[in-house]
């Protein structure tokens, strides 16, 4: 991927997009927490959200703007979720679209909405409305409106990659930290691209990323009604239209792909309280979505996250992981590696220094493979340890 990361790159790298953040007072402790998204003419739009059955306002109204597949502007803000709002929340988030509608002379329909922060309170409207009124947009602004939708995070998650084939890029931001696990999380995500592509295909590729990167991680087990990940495709590489199949597909598929691997794998390292960024593999299972099951139990086991925590060569936490996962396993053919040094060969345990497995679990990046030795499906999850910095984070977050 580094070959064609952007410097610098973020989610205004791509033609015709402007961005821009503010202070509304949303936050308890200040700073920037509402931003705006603009492509300066209508885009393909495509989203994918949260499989929590309790569904934030902002949520439920982009989800109906994006029935029509375009859009031409996001807002966001940070510090209160508008999420179990009832009817009220409803008409605050359906009021936001209309004012950056009215700011930038867009149609509300193609305004999305995202909110982030605590659930159960309703929006300061007042503030809102003040902040979305105090917003500039600009080409630079893609870097303010990274940090604006921050809540626990505790740096900018940001990345732009070129498209190979056309002179065309694809930038991105996210939001995350906590109540982050498969299936979305508390994360926000906002895509944009310069290339024109189909709208249909654009939906598809961004399922197939998002099912490859956002819904392979894992930071606490929890999820939230926020969650989405949203991409724009304003087609102003003036490229010719990326078809299904056609010429250029497979690169753009690849390249959102990488785009949203980046900052899935930037969110799980900044999980609340994290100190290492843990990755799992999984190798050789029968079938795609054992692979899945198999890697995520693994990276999301709270024994195997203290363990990694404490720098704890207890391996037999991973292989319980594995066997109550639900994936088909045989014993007798599972091979374990922590760091390319092989725990367990054929299913019987091999001896190992403990300092140098320990050395492993220190450092900053920690690789788990299994190796099922069953199929040829593989997959790769990724979390963080559990320290006891999350619980002091999450047992202090409204105050």
């Amino acid at each position: 991927m580094e070959a064609n990361l952007i410097p610098k790159g973020t989610i205004t790298t791509p033609k015709g997009f402007l961005a821009g953040a503010g202070c509304a007072g949303l936050k308890t402790r200040g700073g920037l927490d509402m931003g705006i998204i603009f492509s300066e003419v209508p885009a393909a739009a495509a989203g994918v959200f949260t499989s929590n059955r309790i569904k934030a306002a902002p949520l439920v109204l982009s989800r109906e703007h994006l029935r029509g597949g375009r859009a031409q502007a996001i807002v966001v803000n940070s510090g209160c979720a508008n999420a179990c709002t009832g009817e009220g929340g409803l008409e605050d988030a359906a009021e936001m679209a209309s004012l950056v509608a009215d700011k930038l002379g867009a149609q509300s329909e193609d305004v999305l909405v995202a909110s982030t922060g605590v659930i159960g309170l309703r929006l300061p409207m007042e503030k809102v409305r003040s902040g979305i009124e105090g917003i500039s947009l600009s080409r630079d602004g893609g870097h303010e409106l990274a940090r604006a939708i921050m809540t626990t995070d505790t740096r900018p998650k940001e990345v732009a990659l070129e498209l190979g084939g056309c002179d065309a890029a694809i930038g991105g931001i996210a939001k995350g930290a906590g109540m982050i696990h498969p299936d979305l999380a508390t994360l926000l995500c906002f895509l944009t691209t310069d290339a024109a592509v189909d709208s249909d295909f654009l939906k598809d590729s961004l399922q197939e990323a998002v099912d490859n990167s956002f819904n392979m991680i894992t930071i606490d087990g929890d999820t939230s009604p926020n969650d989405m990940v949203v991409i724009l495709a304003n087609g102003l590489a003036e490229n010719k239209t990326i078809l299904s199949g056609g010429a250029g597909s497979g690169e753009f598929k690849k390249a959102l792909g990488e785009v949203c691997t980046y900052l899935a794998k930037s969110i799980a390292r900044d999980g609340e309280g994290a100190t290492k960024l843990i990755e799992v593999t999984v190798e050789g299972a029968l079938s795609l979505s054992d692979a899945r099951l198999a890697a995520r139990t693994v990276v999301g086991s709270p024994l195997v996250k203290a363990a990694v925590h404490g720098s704890d060569p207890n391996w037999g936490r991973i292989i319980a992981a594995v066997g109550r996962s639900g994936a088909g396993v045989e014993e007798s053919k599972i091979d374990l590696y922590l760091n390319n040094i092989c725990l367990m060969e054929k299913g019987s345990p091999l001896p190992f220094e403990r300092e140098e497995v320990r050395t492993a679990l220190g450092m900053p990046e920690v690789p788990i493979r299994v190796c099922l030795n069953l199929g040829d499906y593989r997959a790769t999850a990724w979390g963080c340890d559990l320290s006891e910095d999350y619980v002091r984070i999450n047992s202090e977050y409204m105050t």
